[in-house]
């Protein structure tokens, strides 16, 4: 446990520093603004809630995956990748650390989100259930961690994470109904959103910022943890899996 707080610390420290994290702040406001700006000029605000909550679930998981491509890069780049897998500590609790640090900008993203809203467009969006809204942002950023951390393994592979990051980022807005409804997309697509942990969190943090009561709160949120963990087991044994091979066959360290 004390090795999982200081990686989550010391990713903590690492992340306010980094240009993928200024770069993710930086942007939330301006995707706020401009989906905001769509739903004024079609005279739907009541879909302010969406433009709150689809900035939000992008920048967390964007900033997921540049952590999780960026993790294993660093150190390959620093050449300290090889003394991180020779210690004793286990690499995949340090991963699981770090990639859970990216839960506070969750937070942020939120934050910054509501705040343009209300300064920029004069929407302060009201919060009726703001512990459903609090806990469905927390336990989704574990659960993008989770996901994210089945990444890690694959870039100890690649010499290059990019190609990955940029791949996966709008399949999983458009499969995770980040900005338009799951019920919307073709029928025979839908199955593949249900396994998506962003669909359940949009559509959860999107119902807790309407007046009407959340139906079925705590299931939902058991939902996003549980694909959550499934992330972290399959990471888990994934980075065991891909650390042997990568030893076996002497190529930990190529570039």
């Amino acid at each position: 446990m004390r090795l999982f707080r200081t990686a989550v610390w010391f990713q903590l420290r690492l992340a306010w520093k980094s240009p993928d994290t200024v770069q993710v702040c930086l942007t939330t406001p301006l995707l706020t603004v401009l989906f905001l700006a769509i739903s004024q000029h079609a005279g739907r605000e009541d879909l302010s809630g969406y433009a709150i909550v689809a900035p939000t679930l992008m920048s967390l998981w964007l900033l997921s995956l540049y952590t999780a491509g960026e993790l294993i890069n660093e150190e390959r780049a620093l050449g300290t990748l090889e003394g991180l897998v020779a210690a004793p500590a286990r690499l995949g609790v340090v991963v699981m650390g770090r990639m859970c640090a990216v839960t506070a900008v969750g937070v942020v993203a939120f934050a910054e989100a509501w705040l343009t809203g209300g300064l920029v467009f004069g929407r302060w969006l009201p919060l009726p259930h703001p512990g459903v809204t609090v806990a469905c942002v927390l336990v989704t950023g574990l659960a993008t961690a989770g996901t994210a951390s089945i990444l890690s393994s694959l870039f100890v592979l690649m010499p290059s994470a990019r190609i990955v990051q940029n791949t996966l980022s709008y399949p999983f807005y458009l499969l995770g109904g980040v900005l338009v409804p799951v019920s919307v997309l073709p029928a025979w697509l839908r199955p593949a959103s249900w396994a998506v942990f962003l669909s359940w969190s949009a559509d959860l943090m999107r119902d807790s910022l309407g007046a009407p009561p959340v139906m079925h709160a705590l299931p939902r949120l058991a939902v996003i943890a549980g694909l959550g963990a499934v992330g972290f087991g399959t990471g888990l044994v994934l980075l065991g899996w891909v650390l042997q091979r990568v030893r076996r066959i002497g190529t930990l360290a190529q570039v």
